[in-house]
């Protein structure tokens, strides 16, 4: 049981009263963009229900976020058990377990923050969770305003919420529920090693040794814990510290077009939106994030709706680049200080964008604004510039917070930043010798060529294993085509001038396609040609596909590449995966198969028979499985000699209890009494979804046998077929 007991000296109903009517209306309304917003819009009238499942814990994806959302998007939403964010505590049908700490973790502006505030409003407006008594929100970019500060608990909760000063938690009566959101954006030293233990909530520490024993339980065990947070931070708190793993993966098909319906009054408009959307796979892709569904919107209802001479956006920096336009055309709508002119704060603001990105940070302060040549002062004029783009919000605590409304639009303006830094000064934003800038210009302005710099961010994009800069390349290779440069000089008075050769990007890039080795880090570069317009490599692949002999003939590494993006930026479902229509005479399936591993990872059926898959094969599938492990539900291994290190790395994809898979082929594969042993215990451990298994013409002794007899007596095994 979950509760707290509660001494007051005044009516507890009456301050519970006051905590649900004070964050009903800081939550009842939906700031897209700004909280300074003029119209800000009922958030019961906007939401669209999210797409919330439960996950695995420990696991941390180093993909970019937008490369995370693209794999997601293909996932039907139907796969997994969907839960509503007011059921975040409740456990599943089947469930008997106590969920105390909940940890839900999404890319950024999927839409974590509003599922938190949909939660918080239904309480207060008395819909939901009502058996909660007391609903305590501390966003952690508001916390780390006081991480400098020593005080107790009741004290934080003071500061926050001084309708409950007369409250004093200490027991067990009343539940509460504290929701920390935002764990990405946190800047105090969460050390969950410390042996630091607090269990008095009137004893003062620093913040951080308060919040880490209110996580852990040691303050206040009974209480209930929601943790948000980015994905490559949901590792900061430990697994031992919660009791439920979510994932927040946005919209899927239908709630994409349910959003713009609700945002957009004409419906006739709203048509023509979803079918522009619909029309650029990259677009919509994108719209499984709630925020760019917004930006999008705001951009497409200005165009749509009036004769526009201009190109309607059709890739991702020439939607980014109309949003910044957009968004400057309102700053000038609202009269705002006329002295402050675009160009040197859009240079300012991308300055920021571009150094707080390579530090990994999306929350500014004060300070950092400062580095920039932004005067905090007039940060409301900064703000104001792009209404949108830029936001500052006022805490709860004293301070003030920055941040732009979307990962996406902090690279896209320090892309810009790169662009304008090279045309106009001459400066590689990524070269870190200490050259004076009439030095740079003197030696480069000769011949200098953007190529240059395209160049060295690619290498620079590469060398990061977690992608951290593949959409910032994405914009700033979109950024040097002429359509694009057309979009900026509404905004600039001059973006500077060099030469430009874009055929030597393209190859340059192609060129860092067949020598990486990896599919997975080659999409994005697919993703630089599509931007540069080039889709020469895509235009081979789709000849060979039509071509109806793709067994026969041999491709390149840089193909395979193109065969993964093709696949995977198709519309359709990737039901079936058959290895055999892609061996060619001189290939080997075990390379070819490793090859493959993304296309693997978003297939419902793989079909591996008779395909020579050894050990090695084996091993680039189990990994490939193990990251989307409730997908697959159909494997054919039959025909393969997997050794006894093969048939334990499928054992071991099995006991996972995410594993959902239902029919496994193993005939002929060489698989023995041990490999036997080790499929049973699997199966003894995740009973629950296998329906058939074959495992003919196996070396199979009496003790293989046996098991097997054993395994088919157990109630619990939900075997239909075996061979």
């Amino acid at each position: 049981m979950f509760f707290i007991y509660i001494y007051f000296s005044h009516n507890f109903q009456l301050i519970q009263r006051m905590l649900k009517s004070n964050l009903l209306k800081k939550f009842e309304r939906l700031y897209e963009g700004t909280a300074t917003q003029r119209n800000p819009t009922l958030l019961n009238e906007i939401y669209t229900e999210l797409y919330i499942t439960e996950s695995e814990s420990g696991e941390i994806s180093n993909e970019h976020e937008v490369r995370q959302i693209e794999t997601q998007s293909r996932r039907a939403a139907t796969e997994d058990t969907a839960i509503k964010c007011n059921d975040i505590f409740r456990a599943l049908p089947g469930q008997d377990k106590a969920i105390r700490a909940v940890l839900t973790k999404g890319v950024a502006g999927i839409g974590k923050t509003v599922s938190v505030q949909k939660l918080i409003l239904d309480w207060a407006e008395g819909k939901e969770n009502q058996d909660v008594q007391l609903i305590f929100p501390l966003p952690f970019r508001e916390i780390n305003l006081m991480k400098d500060k020593t005080l107790s608990l009741s004290d934080l909760l003071c500061v926050f919420f001084p309708e409950t000063k007369e409250i004093e938690i200490s027991s067990d009566e009343y539940k509460v529920l504290f929701i920390f959101d935002g764990l990405d954006e946190c800047r105090l030293s969460l050390d969950f090693k410390s042996k630091v233990k607090l269990c008095n909530i009137s004893e003062s520490v620093s913040v951080d040794v308060l919040l880490m024993n209110l996580i852990v339980g040691n303050l206040l065990p009974s209480a209930l814990i929601w943790i948000t947070s980015r994905p490559a931070a949901a590792d900061l708190v430990p697994s031992e510290c919660v009791h439920r793993v979510t994932e927040v993966r946005g919209f899927n098909e239908p709630q994409k077009e349910e959003y713009f319906r609700k945002r957009i009054s004409d419906q006739s408009l709203a048509d023509r939106i979803i079918s522009h959307l619909k029309s650029s796979r990259s677009l919509y892709i994108m719209c499984h994030i709630p925020v760019f569904c917004w930006i999008s919107a705001a951009v497409l209802e200005k165009m749509l709706s009036r004769a526009e001479s201009g190109e309607i956006p059709k890739t991702l920096t020439q939607m980014y680049t109309c949003f910044l336009i957009l968004q400057t055309n309102i700053k000038h709508e609202k009269d705002y200080e006329k002295t402050v002119k675009d160009e040197d704060t859009i240079v300012k603001l991308g300055k920021l964008a571009f150094e707080q990105l390579v530090k990994g940070n999306l929350i500014f302060y004060e300070e950092d604004l400062r580095e920039c040549g932004i005067d905090e002062t007039e940060a409301a004029v900064y703000s104001g510039l792009c209404t949108q783009i830029f936001r500052e919000e006022s805490g709860l605590y004293q301070g003030k917070v920055f941040c732009f409304v979307h990962l996406s639009i902090q690279e896209h303006l320090a892309a810009l930043y790169a662009h304008l830094s090279f045309t106009k000064n001459y400066i590689n934003v990524f070269d870190q010798t200490k050259q004076s800038l009439l030095s740079k210009i003197l030696n480069q302005k000769k011949n200098v060529s953007l190529s240059e710099l395209h160049k060295r961010a690619v290498d620079e994009a590469l060398r990061r294993k977690n992608g951290h800069l593949d959409l910032f390349l994405r914009y700033l290779l979109g950024l040097s085509l002429e359509s694009n440069q057309t979009l900026l000089r509404e905004l600039l008075t001059q973006t500077g001038s060099c030469s430009y050769n874009k055929e030597e990007t393209v190859e340059f890039i192609k060129q860092k396609i067949r020598e990486n080795h990896s599919s997975e880090r080659s999409i994005n570069l697919f993703h630089c040609l599509n931007e540069l317009g080039d889709d020469s490599l895509m235009q081979e692949i789709q000849r060979y596909l039509r071509s109806g002999q793709k067994g026969e003939t041999k491709l390149s590494s840089s193909q395979w590449s193109a065969l993964v993006y093709v696949l995977l930026t198709s519309e359709q479902k990737m039901d079936e995966f058959n290895l055999k229509q892609f061996i060619g005479a001189q290939n080997t399936s075990d390379k070819v198969l490793q090859k493959l591993v993304p296309v693997i990872k978003e297939s419902r059926s793989v079909q591996l028979s008779d395909c020579g898959v050894t050990d090695e094969g084996c091993a680039a599938l189990a990994s490939a499985l193990r990251s989307n492990p409730s997908h697959l539900r159909e494997l054919d291994l039959s025909g393969n000699k997997l050794g006894a290190s093969g048939v334990n790395l499928l054992s071991d994809l099995l006991k996972d209890p995410r594993c959902k898979l239902e029919k496994l082929w193993l005939s002929d594969c060489g698989v023995t009494d041990e490999g036997c042993a080790a499929l049973t215990s699997a199966l003894r451990s995740n009973p629950s979804h296998l329906r058939e298994l074959n495992l003919s013409f196996n070396k199979l002794g009496a003790s293989g046998v046996k098991l097997l007899s054993d395994l088919l007596k157990d109630p619990h095994c939900k075997l239909e077929k075996l061979w």
